[in-house]
């Protein structure tokens, strides 16, 4: 059997004032990490210097902002080359129940050939603006899925086996900033990738450090949605076809 062997991948666009209590808790959980600093400014550069001076943190530097995306896809790369076969995509502004951390990797040791996502878990401090552009998204999903399977598709806390997430970024166009998540799960899911959803608590901490843009962002997702949605087209007899196979749900 193939070893498992996992680390951290934790995108940061100038995060300095979270990045080190996310690297710390999972320090503490005995992963690895590699940071991945997307252009950030040098408070936060310095900060991340200081954390890859600590055991078993690898810092990998872009040397211009280009998206929460492309950060990701280079350090899952950057992962596969330090030998990882496995990667925990976590954010860099503290929004993700950490803790939980220890479910993902136990759920991805048992399916290593699944992606663990994370299945949001709101409280009262979420803006009723990102809850309805996940709607939106999740209708979207659905259509361009033919299915049910993914119940989010936003949520940037989930493990990828690199064996089937690499083809899929390095042949495929999955987005270069918020519109990755999405582009990734909907295209794994075409290629039959399982997924296996744990419900995880995701905070909005007063004064943290969103880069969403409003409309640049909702732009950008929704050109994906539609490159998605043509590429379901060609894919819709297969697809189909799948979810026959499966017969009614129980």
């Amino acid at each position: 059997m193939t070893a498992h062997r996992l680390c951290a991948v934790i995108p940061v666009y100038n995060h300095g004032a979270t990045v080190g209590a996310v690297h710390a808790q999972l320090a503490a959980q005995g992963l690895p990490c590699v940071l991945v600093d997307d252009g950030s400014e040098p408070g936060c550069a310095a900060a991340l210097d200081a954390l890859a001076a600590l055991p078993r943190t690898h810092l990998l530097r872009r040397g211009a902002n280009g998206g929460k995306g492309a950060a990701v896809q280079d350090g899952l790369r950057a992962a596969a080359e330090l030998g990882y076969t496995h990667a925990l995509q976590v954010d860099a502004d503290g929004q993700h129940a950490l803790p939980d951390a220890a479910a993902f990797v136990e759920a991805s040791r048992a399916r290593p050939q699944a992606v663990v996502c994370g299945l949001p878990v709101y409280g009262d401090d979420v803006p009723r603006s990102r809850l309805y552009g996940r709607w939106l998204t999740r209708v979207w999903v659905w259509i361009n899925t033919l299915s049910a399977d993914i119940p989010d598709a936003m949520c940037g806390f989930r493990v990828y086996p690199l064996a089937q997430a690499l083809p899929v970024i390095d042949g495929t166009h999955v987005g270069q900033r918020m519109d990755f998540d999405i582009a990734i799960l909907v295209r794994l899911h075409w290629r039959g990738v399982a997924m296996v959803w744990l419900p995880t608590r995701v905070a909005y901490p007063e004064g943290g450090i969103s880069h969403f843009k409003g409309v640049r962002d909702n732009l950008l997702i929704s050109r994906m949605h539609a490159r998605l949605f043509f590429g379901m087209l060609a894919r819709s007899p297969a697809l189909v076809w799948r979810r026959l196979a499966k017969g009614p749900r129980p």
